[in-house]
């Protein structure tokens, strides 16, 4: 008898990680990673792939909604200065990577708009006062979305302009996540509910884990005011990000405003999530107004998530650093790269180009850390320069490649940002440091 039941467990082991290498062949570091689960909690770890990692593409809801979305994809484009071509780009070196450019841009899908103007923040205070202030010079409508949102002094401050924006007749959406902002107290919400604050939450916790969704989370921060400003980066909403959490300190990020024809793109980007969570479709032109932005900086913005075929940014960031000819620069909270990013990386290094690293000395979660610190080794013998922030805590999430391209978004450096979390990212063209 105990050899049958032996046999029994035995069996049903080996055709659980049968059945996760079969599924995850594709993914080597992903497959690693539950076999490592399924090892420690038999069955149960089976039981939690089934609901957390098993790919999740709305394929025919995409079909579905193609032929609109490409129709006023269509229209955005003949509003925009579009930069077709290396040659148009200002950096003279980007001129000779005909290859990658058409990497980046994947037909005319992600598109490189010409007519913009940046300023760059390094800090939450920085980054909360200038959007603040452009919510409260809004006219038309707020769209907002972050990972995180807390009810604290930071959140409260929004929660009062948003409130106020919508008592000025202003049309006001305002989306988080349902994992990020776990959370988030119903008082809060009931505030923002009575203040006619139109607030979503993306795939809530007990709806997602039964629909397989729960480990698909809208990492994206982003806000659009009147379609004319816009706002991007690793900064969500919360005490933290202006250094008042008293272990990790000082809180050092990098964020972006944005004026011109890639706000366009950006209000793309925030009005699919929105449908994915609400089920409401907003097509209205006067989210997509004529603009008067003289800047000529070319801005790309490159969404990735799992309702998008394909892992854009990812295989964005494996082409620059593929193409890279002097230096590749990157700041992440979290380093965990995928097997193609890491290799990019070794053969920098080890071809001589100057690879810098900087990464959290203090971090936020200690199980990641330990992750990327098993990288950094790695790193290092492959010449890499690895650099711990110790100021306090650096959540920034950017890339420098030469002087060409510039990097800045919420996507982090591992492979849950690669390939689960729904990201965004704008790429810069314009080697002239922006304001702000």
């Amino acid at each position: 008898m105990i050899l049958l039941w032996t046999s029994i467990l035995l069996f049903t082991f080996i055709f659980q990680a049968a059945t996760i290498l079969l599924l995850e062949f594709r993914r080597p570091a992903h497959a690693t990673a539950w076999l490592f689960i399924l090892f420690l909690f038999p069955v149960v770890g089976f039981i939690l792939y089934y609901f957390l990692a098993q790919e999740w593409r709305r394929r025919r809801t995409t079909r579905r909604r193609g032929s609109a979305d490409q129709k006023r994809h269509k229209e955005l484009l003949a509003k925009s200065s579009i930069i077709d071509s290396p040659e148009h780009m200002p950096v003279p070196e980007f001129r000779l990577q005909e290859r990658l450019f058409r990497s980046l841009i994947k037909g005319g899908h992600l598109p490189i708009s010409g007519r913009n103007h940046t300023e760059i923040y390094n800090n939450g205070e920085e980054t909360y006062s200038s959007m603040l202030k452009v919510i409260r010079e809004a006219r038309h409508h707020v769209h907002m979305a972050t990972y995180i949102l807390r009810d604290d002094a930071t959140g409260r401050i929004f929660q009062e302009a948003l409130i106020e924006k919508v008592k000025e007749g202003v049309q006001v959406r305002l989306l988080y996540d349902g994992i990020g902002s776990i959370k988030l107290n119903n008082n809060f919400l009931r505030v923002l509910q009575e203040g006619g604050v139109c607030h979503a939450c993306f795939f809530p916790l007990r709806p997602a884990f039964l629909k397989k969704r729960m480990n698909y989370r809208n990492h994206r921060k982003i806000l659009v005011v009147d379609g004319l400003k816009g706002f991007i980066g690793g900064i969500n909403v919360g005490d933290e990000y202006i250094g008042k959490n008293q272990r990790l300190g000082y809180w050092r990020d990098t964020h972006m405003m944005i004026q011109g024809d890639a706000v366009y793109r950006l209000q793309e980007v925030f009005l699919k999530d929105w449908e994915l969570a609400t089920g409401e479709k907003l097509d209205s032109p006067g989210y997509f107004p004529p603009h008067e932005c003289a800047g000529g900086e070319p801005v790309q913005i490159v969404p990735a998530g799992p309702n998008r075929l394909g892992d854009a940014i990812h295989d964005a960031v494996y082409a620059m650093m593929s193409s890279a000819n002097e230096r590749i620069w990157l700041t992440s909270p979290y380093f965990i790269p995928s097997a193609s990013v890491a290799m990019a990386l070794h053969d920098a290094a080890m071809s001589g180009l100057d690879v810098r690293i900087i990464v959290p000395y203090v971090p936020d979660t200690w199980i990641v850390h330990y992750a990327t610190l098993s990288y950094v080794e790695e790193m290092l013998r492959s010449g890499v320069k690895v650099w711990q922030y110790k100021k306090g805590f650096i959540h920034a999430k950017t890339l420098i490649i030469d002087s060409v391209i510039g990097v800045v978004g919420s996507a982090n450096m591992d492979l849950r940002s690669f390939f689960s979390n729904f990201e965004v990212n704008a790429h810069l063209y314009d080697p002239k440091p922006s304001g702000g």
